[in-house]
């Protein structure tokens, strides 16, 4: 009879420390191999989405889709940060979803002697390939366990300035007649981005973000600033709203975020916060799940 109560007591310990954890914010899955779809062909050009699934969790899944930096000429979604970051998130019961876009200024300036008229552009090629993987996803939503109404975007530099443009500034990206006005997004995170024009951000667009940002960025502006710093009489002049302005933009229109700022750091904060994911996969739990309203700034 003891040993039978034993038993029962070894096989109810692990399942008793299973739900004191909480999905989406520790470790409870194992991940699958990543499975690799294209979700657009353009210039002759396969785009592709690798994406990250966790084993045995919710049928229909929030689901992270990452676009990596590079200054729109180099990167990849197989970048070993960033795919750690994803084993990290799958793990804890997201899909993540890596993507690869067109890098049109590979082996080419994209910075004070590169017309503003071209960087726009730019921003709104990438904002499309963004939007595209994105769609492609959703029209695919019961094939990849995806839950529609809980996509978080994510980007990193030059990836961070085509989400968030997309997401706040579609106005600018892609014209009234938005084809993408139906994609719905419940977070932002942003390593080192910036948008072209804060006023263009209302109500509408201002979902939660997350930002990660250093107070000496010398190509991306953490406030308002020239890209690149560049001179008023150089091609390349174009102020630019960082995470700082973009903040203090949300917390007006009365919206959640979270502003990790960094004093006396550069450009390395697009670098992946390792340290600071507790802080964000709670911030994701609290707003997401949970409709907390959090309005902090984290001066490091």
């Amino acid at each position: 009879m003891m040993k039978s109560k034993l038993s029962v007591f070894l096989f109810l310990l692990p399942l008793q420390m299973l739900l004191a954890q909480e999905v989406y914010v520790d470790s409870l899955y194992k991940v699958k191999e990543p499975i690799t779809k294209t979700y657009a062909e353009k210039d002759g050009e396969k785009l592709i989405v690798d994406l990250y699934q966790p084993e045995n969790s919710e049928k229909k899944r929030p689901t992270i889709v990452f676009m990596h930096g590079g200054g729109f000429s180099g990167g990849s979604p197989k970048n070993p940060q960033e795919v750690r970051f994803t084993k990290t998130a799958a793990a804890k019961g997201y899909n993540v979803a890596l993507i690869s876009y067109r890098l049109t200024r590979k082996n080419k300036s994209f910075g004070c002697d590169f017309a503003a008229e071209g960087k726009i552009k730019t921003f709104q090629m990438a904002a499309e390939d963004y939007m595209d993987a994105v769609k492609y996803l959703i029209d695919h939503a019961s094939e990849f366990s995806i839950d529609e109404n809980k996509i978080i975007a994510g980007g990193s530099s030059a990836g961070a300035e085509a989400v968030l443009n997309a997401i706040y500034n579609p106005q600018l990206m892609f014209g009234t007649e938005n084809p993408y006005k139906d994609i719905q997004f419940s977070a932002v995170i942003s390593l080192a981005g910036a948008i072209v024009d804060v006023r263009y951000l209302n109500k509408e667009q201002a979902i939660p973000g997350l930002f990660f940002h250093g107070t000496a960025d010398q190509l991306v502006p953490y406030a308002t600033a020239p890209h690149h710093y560049c001179e008023p009489s150089e091609p390349g002049y174009i102020i630019l709203d960082g995470a700082e302005t973009i903040t203090e933009k949300l917390q007006k229109l009365n919206t959640s975020y979270l502003f990790f700022s960094f004093d006396g750091a550069g450009h390395e904060i697009s670098g992946m916060p390792f340290q600071y994911f507790p802080q964000l996969f709670g911030f994701l739990k609290n707003v997401v799940f949970q409709n907390m309203k959090i309005q902090e700034t984290v001066y490091e």
